[in-house]
């Protein structure tokens, strides 16, 4: 995934501004080809990580299926994601699940993407709070 942020970034470089939506296009094409990660929304919140490998595992053989819960309620926060063992079968459960319903609900399937954040930490939730509630503003 590194190669195709890197491929992506030279790519970005080389076009001028006019073509951004067909480089746009391109770039997700050559994300597409080398991902074996899927991102599920719209998830039930009876939805459990066996339930979700279970859902996508005729597809070809999922490494692993998580389901992200909330870190203080244990409650799923409607999405998760799908990890296969092959780009090929990532590729086919995408075009078959998108927009399928699971357990009374449409899911909506896409590629997973790298995020840039790190983790969250308590001192920047804690000053952005502070900030608020102070009214110096400091």
């Amino acid at each position: 995934m590194a190669f195709c942020n890197k491929l992506g970034s030279l790519v970005r470089q080389s076009f001028p501004r006019s073509g951004q939506f067909e480089m746009a296009s391109m770039l997700n094409s050559i994300r597409c080809m080398s991902s074996s990660k899927l991102f599920v929304g719209g998830l039930s919140y009876g939805t459990d990580d066996q339930s979700l490998k279970d859902a996508f595992s005729g597809f070809g053989e999922v490494v692993s299926a998580r389901v992200i819960t909330d870190r203080d309620s244990g409650r799923s926060r409607g999405f998760g994601f799908v990890d296969f063992s092959s780009n090929e079968s990532a590729s086919s459960a995408l075009s078959a699940m998108d927009g399928q319903e699971l357990q009374g609900r449409n899911i909506r399937v896409s590629y997973a993407q790298e995020s840039d954040r790190g983790p969250r930490s308590f001192n920047n939730n804690f000053r952005g709070n502070r900030r608020f509630n102070n009214e110096d503003g400091f």
